[in-house]
């Protein structure tokens, strides 16, 4: 009798190497055995010749709540499985529900268990009116980690936090060993700029670039950097649309201070003067997307080593908030969760980027940034066997046609994918055959940092 439940074998894509004709050895929902040659016998074994095997991703900005009656964790989740994205972690701006105390978070995990097909975590934040008083009982609570924003998108459900309160959560965050991320953009600059555009008469895709020029973020990260560095904690901008960015990040890093940066799948695909132009409202994200050569710099931050994560900041907006002719009228963010690493592998093999970054910055750097990385983010022994497997099957992408998505849009639409997702597991099972979502509500369990976690650095 063979001693695994599940051995899969073809090439394995590691965090740090790939592994030709390697194996992955799965027993009881955890990785028992990663090796190279011939694999071993198991209750169910699958030679899979050149398909590709990774880690399952770990999406690290994920909001399934931010349309009442939309999306919820019920579908998310089942788009997570169909993309290979075995641990979402959830945003803290629910419509209705700001997730900024112990009690606010426990309802959203007993919200989202019934629902969940796949793992989760949950970010905490804060109401302004109250500061940081609550961060401590929330981390107790099993938030994972803590997001902020500088600008106001809404005074209730997104504020904007000032920059003695947020020196004052960072503060708290950093003695409770956590990450703070925050949304990088400088609230009176892009008030003034919006302000400029609205009298200018502009109107239509142009309208999203230039009420958010660059000066924008670049201001805010070197606030967010600067606060993190006074007060001793990992700060960590959570969406970065611009090369120079990356190159504050590193600066930063290189006196020392922990100052991490994560770019969404969109900034490495899409361009102002093509598909902004194509889509309007469907392409509309804060940050904006930026122009093609913002793109090419994207990726050439990847190869150096400069990007921490890359997540989707997935929201599901129904088309009629996402389809007004007035491009600063509609609501900001895409979906993505079904399409991010098929699209991240895409890109990679175009420019000849080792397919190690995917592992790296969809699975092992998620983990490590979230506490998690005690059993989540990598195969190897000992962690849950949360894997995807990859074929070399072109398709093109049709959101409505997965049937895996509440919408029946994304920004994606009709682009070429040479890699197709055909099987997703999540701790060994199988949640996903490369056409139906196999796993059902609750199925997925809340994962939270270890109550005895070390303080991690990510420098």
């Amino acid at each position: 009798m063979s001693d695994f439940d599940l051995v899969l074998a073809g090439t394995l894509v590691l965090p740090h190497r790939v592994v030709p004709g390697g194996f992955v050895a799965v027993r009881d929902g955890r990785v028992a055995l990663v090796g190279q040659g011939a694999p071993p016998a198991a209750r169910e074994r699958h030679s899979l010749g050149e398909a590709l095997i990774l880690p399952g991703a770990i999406d690290a900005q994920v909001h399934s709540l931010s349309q009442k009656g939309a999306e919820d964790f019920i579908w998310s989740t089942r788009s997570a499985a169909a993309g290979g994205v075995t641990t979402i972690v959830d945003m803290p701006y629910d419509d209705g529900n700001l997730i900024c105390s112990a009690e606010a978070l426990k309802s959203k995990v007993a919200h989202a268990a019934p629902q969940a097909r796949v793992d989760f975590a949950l970010h905490g934040t804060v109401n302004p009116e109250e500061g940081a008083a609550r961060i401590p009982e929330m981390v107790s609570a099993g938030a994972c980690a803590f997001k902020f924003s500088t600008f106001g998108t809404h005074p209730v459900r997104f504020p904007r936090i000032p920059p003695q309160l947020l020196l004052e959560c960072f503060t708290s965050i950093a003695r409770e060993g956590l990450a703070a991320g925050v949304h990088n953009e400088n609230h009176e600059a892009v008030e003034t700029y919006m302000a400029q555009v609205r009298a200018s008469g502009i109107t239509d895709w142009r309208a999203h670039g230039l009420s958010r020029p660059p000066i924008t973020e670049l201001l805010a990260m070197h606030e967010i950097y600067e606060i993190g560095a006074m007060a001793g904690c990992d700060a960590h901008v959570v969406h970065c649309s611009l090369s120079r960015g990356y190159d504050i990040a590193a600066a930063y890093r290189t006196q020392g201070f922990t100052a991490t940066v994560e770019c969404c799948i969109h900034y490495l695909v899409l361009d102002e003067e093509n598909d902004v132009r194509r889509l309007g409202g469907k392409a509309k994200i804060n940050p904006p997307v930026r122009p093609r050569a913002e793109v090419e710099g994207l990726w050439r931050q990847v190869a150096a080593g400069n990007v921490w994560l890359v997540s989707t900041d997935h929201v599901s907006w129904t088309a009629d908030r996402k389809t007004d002719p007035n491009m600063l009228a509609n609501a900001s963010g895409v979906p993505g969760l079904e399409a991010m690493v098929p699209l991240f592998v895409k890109g990679a093999l175009e420019r000849g980027v080792p397919l190690t970054w995917a592992a790296r910055l969809m699975s092992a750097n998620p983990a490590r940034h979230f506490r998690i990385d005690d059993r989540k983010g990598n195969l190897a022994a000992g962690f849950d066997a949360d894997i995807i497997v990859m074929t070399p099957e072109p398709y093109v992408y049709e959101a409505a046609a997965s049937g895996h998505n509440v919408v029946d849009w994304s920004p994606y639409d009709g682009m070429t994918m040479p890699w197709r997702i055909t099987a997703t597991y999540l701790r060994g099972e199988q949640v996903y055959d490369g056409r139906a979502v196999l796993a059902e509500p609750g199925n997925g369990r809340f994962v939270r940092p270890p109550l005895t976690r070390a303080i991690a650095s990510t420098a």
